[in-house]
């Protein structure tokens, strides 16, 4: 009975995966303005409809994980150099609820960050990116490819995708930047 629910359960992550993510996002396309989404306060949400400037969106697999833990302090520490290449804002985004999100932000920055840590806790903004993929048998559930976008405005101008979503290459924030 265990693995016909275990099973099920499985198949279920990975329809759910499939259904809520669209084709991926390329160069070019925009990112999904009307998706709410939540940053502070879990009664709250707010959407990117009329986001201007040049802006970096780094989707993240898990809050609190080992890979993330070890990526997202590059762009705490690099933040002035973004700044100084023209970046407005700087947002983490993870399938994770705000109360997490939070409280890595917390662990990450204890001494305050201006970059902000977007909780996609239902997976809607994530994908309709087509950045979900099916990570139910490590984190639970679907979650965050490994990924960088940059904007102007709502565009993509710069995508850089993890091949494996363990590891940190090419969205490594020294990475980021001589693109910028």
């Amino acid at each position: 009975m265990a693995s016909l629910l275990a099973g099920a359960t499985k198949t279920a992550h990975s329809l759910a995966t499939s259904l809520l993510s669209s084709a991926e996002v390329k160069v070019g396309s925009t990112v999904p303005i009307k998706v709410s989404i939540k940053e502070n306060d879990a009664e709250r949400t707010f959407t990117f409809e009329g986001i201007r400037g040049k802006n970096l969106f780094v989707g993240v697999p898990g809050a609190f994980t080992g890979t993330c833990s070890g990526q997202v302090p590059g762009y705490i520490k690099a933040y002035d150099q973004f700044k100084a290449k023209g970046v407005d804002n700087i947002y983490i985004v993870g399938v994770n609820d705000v109360f997490v999100m939070k409280a890595w932000k917390q662990q990450l920055a204890p001494e305050g960050t201006p970059i902000h840590f977007i909780a996609d806790d239902q997976g809607a903004f994530i994908g309709a990116l087509g950045m979900l993929f099916d990570a139910s048998s490590l984190l639970g559930a679907p979650r965050s490819q490994r990924f960088v976008a940059v904007t102007e405005g709502d565009t993509i101008t710069y995508l850089a995708v993890e091949p494996n979503p363990g590891e940190v290459t090419v969205t490594a924030a020294d990475n980021i930047l001589p693109w910028l």
